[in-house]
């Protein structure tokens, strides 16, 4: 499971400025690879996080859609 530390906003955040950095600056190679891999790391967390809230999204649906056929078959 994702650490709860870091909010979806402030990874999404640091992610858009690597990418600025990547675009607007001149950088080392050496920089640009460690730049990637940031990149990289933060882009697989928040897809891991975005995964595990649609998971939780169905979830909540499917226990819906089970309270509410128990409503309509009383």
């Amino acid at each position: 499971m994702v650490k709860k530390s870091e909010s979806y906003e402030t990874m999404m955040s640091k992610l858009e400025a690597v990418i600025e950095t990547m675009s607007n600056k001149e950088i080392t190679l050496d920089e640009s690879i460690k730049s990637y891999e940031e990149g990289i790391s933060l882009c697989n967390k928040l897809y891991k996080m975005l995964n595990e809230t649609e998971q939780k999204i169905k979830i909540l649906t499917d226990e819906n859609k089970e309270v509410d056929f128990i409503k309509d078959g009383d």
